[in-house]
């Protein structure tokens, strides 16, 4: 309330142009637009729980506060970080007042969702249940990670996206007015697009800061160097940790995997500008050497680790280079994932098997007593055997047939292990039937 000695703070540009209604509201067609799955849910005049899950400034707060505004409920907004059982449990007792008092339902806004605890979400699951509060939540965590199941079944999901460059020019069409007589060149809207980087609420900041910058510099005409200037630099969307992190990482191992090494690149660019930890980087690199080329060449692992030392010693960003050399060479490389699929299957077999004695003729035997329980009795030494190797001999327990877990794929140096094998196996058969006969 203003009065004589009070004066109201002057609102950011982007809670000026917060929109009045969801028609307003920039973006998120694939959920607004007519026939669209939200917009579906509120013309039915019946308002359900959900949840938007999206990256910041999408507008996830603008549409729970028209989606309420639309049906005429009660608005009561809460951060997951403060609110506590004690803040929940009032705010239901607040809802089940205005109902018993004008029959007006109650949407309960809860920013940063995926941020309660499973004491919070237990509170709060009844009063959902029952209808006594209607949930909309706001996160930029994948909610099937923090959310329980129960509550998660009462509430739909709806995912927002990023606003793109033209849904960001359309801010700025609606912003100009209250720009004042400030002209912005194409290149320079060109980069605060870039800096946006989807953010809606980040573009109309930095715009007002540019803004106020201009005035305090008499500029009249905002040029791109002018944006370089007056804008810190801005990191693009990448939480440590968080959904946006597994999803490039992912990215990552599969351009990797699926022989991108311009792809792979890209992503792990991404993420070195987004701050990752690079001995995070170093460590995947490893694995994917391992796991994705395996036997068909052997040196990636060399080159990763390699590269992952050379990082160590050089730090960042010449270390980096190390690692980007190593990134491409297992991208290009020969890809094998027999190994891993070979050591995944006896992994698999000894859990679900039982306890089985190691072979008299495996086990050492460097006492007497040994010697005469026959420990290593019958052993064939392989370099004493034609080639160096014991056609015929079986070095599994008793009991357990022949495995095959590892299969060579027919590309690059597992092309040569898979003939050594094929022709070891022939000698086994051919010793194995003489023994027979």
């Amino acid at each position: 309330m203003t009065d004589l000695f009070t004066t109201q703070p002057r609102a950011p540009l982007a809670e000026q142009l917060r929109p009045e209604s969801l028609d307003d509201v920039v973006g998120q067609s694939h959920l607004l637009g007519p026939g669209k799955p939200l917009r579906l849910a509120l013309d039915s005049k019946k308002l359900h729980s959900f949840i938007l899950w999206g990256p910041p400034g999408v507008g996830k707060t603008t549409i729970a506060r028209l989606a309420a505004k639309a049906f005429d409920h009660e608005f009561i907004a809460e951060s997951a970080v403060a609110a506590g059982v004690k803040e929940l449990r009032e705010a239901a007792t607040r809802a089940q007042q205005v109902l018993d008092h004008d029959g007006r339902s109650t949407v309960l806004f809860l920013d940063e969702i995926h941020r309660l605890n499973k004491s919070q979400q237990d509170a709060l699951l009844p009063h959902v249940e029952v209808g006594r509060l209607t949930l909309i939540g706001a996160t930029t965590e994948n909610p099937s990670f923090e959310v329980n199941s129960a509550l998660l079944s009462r509430a739909q999901v709806y995912v927002l996206k990023p606003l793109s460059d033209g849904e960001l020019r359309q801010l700025f069409v609606r912003a100009r007015p209250l720009l004042g007589d400030l002209a912005f060149e194409e290149p320079a809207l060109e980069a605060v697009v870039g800096f946006a980087d989807g953010d809606g609420r980040r573009f109309l900041n930095l715009l007002e800061q540019l803004a106020n910058a201009a005035a305090a510099a008499g500029v009249t005409r905002v040029d791109g160097s002018f944006v370089s200037s007056a804008s810190a630099a801005t990191t693009r969307r990448f939480d440590k940790g968080g959904e946006e992190f597994y999803d490039q990482i992912s990215a990552l191992i599969k351009s990797a995997r699926g022989s991108d090494p311009d792809a792979a690149l890209y992503w792990m660019a991404r993420m070195v500008d987004g701050g990752v930890d690079v001995r995070y980087l170093a460590r995947r690199i490893i694995v994917l050497a391992s796991e994705e080329v395996g036997n068909a060449d052997p040196r990636a692992l060399e080159v990763a680790v390699n590269a992952a030392e050379a990082y160590e010693r050089l730090g960042s960003p010449e270390g980096e280079l190390a690692l980007a050399q190593a990134l491409v060479y297992v991208a290009v490389a020969p890809k094998s994932n027999a190994v891993s699929v070979a050591w995944h299957q006896a992994l698999s077999f000894v859990r679900s098997d039982r306890t089985r004695p190691v072979p008299l003729h495996l086990r050492n035997a460097p006492t007497q007593l040994m010697k005469k329980l026959g420990y290593k009795k019958g052993y064939r030494y392989a370099h004493d055997e034609p080639d160096a190797y014991a056609a015929g001999e079986n070095y599994f327990p008793e009991d357990i047939p022949e495995q095959r877990w590892y299969q060579p794929t027919p590309r690059g140096l597992e092309t040569k292990i898979g003939d050594k094998l094929d022709h070891l196996r022939e000698l086994n058969e051919q010793a194995r039937k003489a023994e027979k006969s």
